[in-house]
């Protein structure tokens, strides 16, 4: 029987935009929140985000995930990396590199709304 892939979310954000940047990633149903994590976009959160979550991937020695960001920006260009070996610099080549190590079996986007990170970070900004 086929085991299932591993789904790492991953969520980032600055208030305001850019501003103070914070991140979260869920694994197994666990958030792992990331507070001030520099001084940036929105974007560049997204990217830190996903950094974090492969090194929890690698921490954890986790093998066959799927990483599920909502940042169409963001995985577009980690996709990208993964499928041409190529990154430009920053925070796509840092992706790449740990992804070298140990590669994701996908990155893939999903809506904000089902995105478990991102639910995580919004609980803790109530409107």
């Amino acid at each position: 029987m086929r085991r299932r892939r591993l789904k790492v979310f991953f969520d980032g954000g600055c208030r305001p935009n850019p501003g103070r940047m914070e991140a979260a990633v869920v694994v197994r149903g666990i958030a792992h929140l990331f507070d001030d994590i520099g001084t940036g976009t929105n974007t560049d959160a997204e990217w830190l985000a996903l950094i974090r979550a492969m090194e929890l991937v690698q921490a954890s020695s986790l093998d066959d995930v799927e990483l599920i960001g909502d940042s169409t920006v963001v995985v577009q260009a980690a996709d990208a990396a993964l499928r041409t070996g190529i990154a430009a610099e920053g925070h796509a080549a840092r992706f790449l590199a740990l992804a070298l190590s140990a590669r994701p079996a996908r990155v893939r986007w999903i809506k904000r709304e089902q995105n478990l990170a991102g639910i995580a970070l919004n609980a803790r900004h109530p409107r």
